[in-house]
């Protein structure tokens, strides 16, 4: 792990990483979310009267990775050359499963954690008219690959 934080310099202030010495590799992410629902709500997610909340939650994620230099302002805008969003009905609620690619001199966690969390907040848009009380957890890093500090897994480290 380093030992100090890449995004401030010496006298603590933030910048953007410089990239550009870095070679351009596939890198790869994995993130997840969850959104909590109770069994009234995850009962109407087919029925719902604005559309199927979790192919719109597919969208929004999917929408959200490509946008993410916008959103978090130290982020590299990226071209990215794939990006998959998944919203499965489980026990208790959807789980959110985003995953972000590229080739590139900096890594996508930031597309993929940013896909998952726009996407379970889409869930929440869209079904906040039944239950206000909806929760959005375990936003995680599940795993990445490629660039110079290697692969990642979740539970691993």
């Amino acid at each position: 792990m380093s030992e100090k934080l890449s995004h401030f310099d010496e006298a603590g202030q933030a910048h953007m990483v410089d990239v550009s010495a870095k070679a351009a590799t596939q890198r790869e992410a994995v993130a997840a979310a969850f959104v909590e629902l109770n069994e009234a709500v995850l009962a109407a997610l087919p029925q719902n009267p604005k559309g199927n909340p979790l192919e719109v939650a597919r969208f929004a994620g999917i929408q959200a990775a490509k946008r993410t230099s916008e959103l978090i302002p130290m982020c590299h805008p990226l071209a990215l050359s794939f990006v998959d969003v998944q919203a499965t009905v489980v026990a208790g609620g959807v789980e959110i499963r985003a995953t972000a690619a590229t080739v590139a001199g900096t890594g996508v966690e930031m597309e993929a954690m940013t896909a998952a969390s726009v996407a379970a907040l889409t869930v929440y848009d869209m079904t906040k008219a039944l239950d206000k009380g909806i929760r959005i957890r375990e936003i995680v890093l599940l795993s990445k690959t490629g660039g110079k500090s290697g692969e990642y897994r979740r539970g691993n480290s």
